[in-house]
């Protein structure tokens, strides 16, 4: 019988489990075993234990030393807008204003193909870079924008091309027969890796948001939309929707997706920072997730869109599923290392207990997972997972014992200069093969 091909990888790990559940080898290995369609993880623990347990499989060639560094899973960015990288560290207004200045005008430019193409393969390599390996993207409302994603992207994603059919700019404005036509197009061409997503209940009628919505749960696929980020956007689509036949006893944002077959367990609502007792009561009843964006959602002076502070003990007390997200271009930065930041130290400003960076990598990793329905095989690195993890280089991480500190370390390195947070990983391995900073094989 042939021995299986191992691989051998050593630094300090770091392995989430949970909210207060994290594994730290402060001096430790991973082994990595090749299958046919990728790798797993087959062994971890700590450095001595797992150099005598495969003393006679180790070898130079198939060893990795990564010194003093920590590795520890890829992440889960759970929503974010690619097409809107060039908008992300403009000035920020209010949401509504910051859509029609910025936003719109961006999203326009991918009605070219080629300009779709060029932008892709740049933003998805540095998607890459920065360790995000799954999520939920928002992609423009044009379908070749939407290809050029998903030929690009690496890893986990489910991508939708917004809806968008009422009150919205001419030139992003389909009628509700080519959105309901496009979306069922879509869903042919690329299964459930499609998610539907209408931008919000703004600019996406009942009708496209029903049709949508119960194609996507016929194909077990993901639906995904804003929900309730600030006062007057929640004020807006209530008076909207008050004039809407079927809608016109409506009293709350959520009811109206609820109506028009947005929630469930593969729904997605990113932000849900103001949200009443029925609405959280109505998002855990249909098992609704939520995305909570702490850099977009931060104070202006932060160079957030100063939208509220995601409460994320009220949510957890509902025991409603959520994760975290970079919402680029509202949040400024790409890199999971900011989101986790902003997380921790909003929550502590504010004296609320549990914002733990501990909690903060379970929901920018594992979270993610879990809500994508994969966490059997991805999201952290239990033995018999995926081989997805990253490399971030840290002098003295093997004198950490504590999870918590070794990532405060981590976390808080870049924060007076947060686009250093880009730079920290130094590799990324998907599913055993290296695809940061190379795309040769583990």
């Amino acid at each position: 019988m042939k021995s299986p091909k191992l691989h051998f990888y050593a630094g300090t790990l770091l392995n989430p489990r949970g909210d207060r559940d994290c594994q730290v080898f402060p001096r430790g290995m991973i082994v990595v075993q090749s299958l046919d369609k990728g790798s797993i993880i087959r062994d971890l623990g700590a450095y001595a234990e797992m150099k005598h347990r495969y003393s006679k499989a180790i070898q130079p060639k198939n060893m990795i030393d990564f010194g003093d560094a920590v590795i520890l899973p890829g992440f889960f960015d759970m929503h974010f807008h690619w097409v809107q990288d060039e908008v992300r560290t403009l000035p920020k207004d209010s949401l509504l204003d910051w859509l029609e200045k910025y936003t719109f005008p961006a999203e326009m430019k991918f009605s070219s193909t080629r300009y779709s193409r060029n932008r892709a393969r740049i933003f998805f390599k540095r998607l890459s870079r920065v360790g995000t390996i799954g999520g939920a993207i928002f992609s423009s409302i044009h379908e070749n924008a939407l290809h050029a994603a998903m030929k690009e992207v690496k890893g986990d994603f489910v991508i939708g091309n917004v809806q968008m059919n009422m009150n919205s700019p001419e030139a992003l404005t389909q009628t509700e027969n080519e959105s309901v036509g496009g979306v069922k197009r879509l869903f042919r061409k690329y299964g459930n890796r499609y998610a539907f997503t209408p931008r919000f209940a703004i600019t996406t009628s009942p009708r496209v948001m029903s049709a949508g919505g119960a194609l996507a749960d016929r194909l077990k696929a993901f639906k995904q939309s804003h929900l309730s980020e600030t006062q007057s956007e929640i004020q807006y689509t209530l008076s909207i929707y008050k004039h809407i036949p079927g809608f016109e006893r409506v009293k709350t944002y959520t009811g109206i997706y609820h109506r028009a077959k947005m929630l469930g367990p593969r729904s997605l609502m990113a932000h849900g920072i103001h949200l009443s007792p029925s609405e959280l009561e109505l998002l855990r009843k249909t098992r609704t997730a939520l995305i909570h964006c702490p850099t977009s959602n931060a104070p202006i002076g932060e160079r957030g869109l100063g939208s509220g502070l995601f409460d994320f003990k009220r949510v957890n007390r509902e025991k409603i599923r959520w994760a975290l997200g970079s919402d680029i271009g509202g949040g400024p930065f790409l890199s999971m290392f900011d989101v986790m930041r902003s997380f921790v130290e909003q929550n502590q400003r504010v004296g609320r207990i549990g914002a733990t960076r501990v909690s903060a990598l379970y929901r920018a990793t594992l979270a993610g997972a879990e809500i994508l329905g994969i966490s059997g095989r991805a999201g952290n690195l239990d033995p018999g997972k995926e081989a997805s993890f990253i490399v971030v280089p840290l002098p003295g991480a093997s004198e950490e014992l504590s999870a918590e500190r070794l990532l405060a370390r981590m976390i808080d390195l870049h924060s007076s200069r947060r686009e250093k947070y880009d730079d920290c990983v130094s590799h990324v391995f998907l599913r055993g093969r290296r695809i940061y900073p190379d795309s040769l094989g583990a």
